[in-house]
């Protein structure tokens, strides 16, 4: 609430400044434009502020792409424990036993809930995604997709193949998956996108996976300049390396060690240090738009 409370004070301040010259008995009739000009600032300034300080889940439609698991999987429990309805995206077979359980969770904390599988490098699937969770709910307030796929390999070594796959998964998907977003999300709605703080590391071996999420960044600044319009919040938050299967399917022993020592408050990033972040944004922290926001407990700085 911090963030309401700092703005608070500048919209009070603006409205008494207005208040004042709605009620000045003095202001010449041929000024009658101005008056209702100044009205209808008025008026939207007590909108936005009620807007931004009443700002929570209950009954909001939350759809999440790689919901299934990991950080997506924390995140639909916790919007579920908050009172949204969840869309959660699972993308293979191999997921489908840890999502299903994810789905269970959400529905025990009584929340309205589906599943979604489809590989999201399918344009028509993200179309679907979102048309079945309107279809079901009635509309999307907020759309989150945490999908990615990393490889670590060097440069030299890279097959097209892996390019390619890395691409389409960590850059392709991610833009339609906004275009989508922006399409069908209803007004003052909120999108955030998962990538890297690798976005700002000086390192080797990751070229495909931090060189196919860096174009993420742009997309968000691009999407929330177009959607801004229709009140919708466009952002994406660059974890450290994060402590789930995710991260230790690339690397050794030794490179775990490294990652852990990287980072100035020691260890890897927790997903319960990214989750509030994510949440965060798509609620209270609704005037941050266009930024990537790092957070890897000194992993990197930006």
């Amino acid at each position: 609430m911090l963030f309401v409370e700092k703005y608070k004070y500048f919209y009070f301040g603006l409205k008494v400044k207005l208040k004042i010259l709605l009620n000045f008995s003095t202001i010449p009739e041929n000024f009658t434009m101005l008056r209702r000009f100044l009205l209808s600032i008025f008026a939207s300034l007590t909108f936005k502020y009620k807007n931004m300080s009443t700002q929570n889940v209950k009954g909001k439609v939350v759809l999440i792409a790689g919901g299934g698991k990991n950080l997506g999987g924390l995140l639909s429990r916790d919007f579920a424990a908050k009172g949204a309805k969840l869309a959660i995206h699972y993308n293979s077979e191999s997921s489908r036993a840890e999502s299903e359980k994810t789905l269970a969770e959400v529905q025990a904390l009584g929340a309205e809930a589906f599943l979604f599988q489809g590989d999201l490098t399918k344009v028509d699937n993200i179309t679907q995604f979102f048309d079945e969770t309107i279809s079901r709910f009635g509309g999307v307030d907020i759309a989150i997709n945490t999908v990615g796929m990393v490889l670590k390999k060097p440069f030299a070594e890279t097959t097209e193949e892996e390019y390619d796959t890395m691409f389409n998964v960590n850059s392709k998907s991610a833009y339609f998956f906004l275009q989508e977003a922006g399409k069908k999300l209803n007004d003052q709605g909120k999108i955030c996108t998962i990538v890297t703080s690798l976005l700002a590391a000086y390192t080797g071996l990751y070229s495909t996976y931090a060189g196919a999420k860096a174009p993420v960044e742009h997309f968000t600044r691009a999407a929330s300049k177009e959607f801004g319009a229709r009140g919708i919040s466009v952002t994406a938050v660059a974890p450290g390396p994060m402590d789930t299967p995710f991260f230790y399917g690339q690397e050794t022993d030794d490179a775990v060690a490294y990652h852990k020592s990287a980072s100035a408050l020691g260890g890897l990033t927790d997903i319960k240090d990214i989750a509030p972040l994510v949440e965060f944004l798509v609620t209270e922290g609704w005037w941050i738009t266009g930024q990537t926001i790092f957070a890897n407990g000194g992993y990197t700085t930006r």
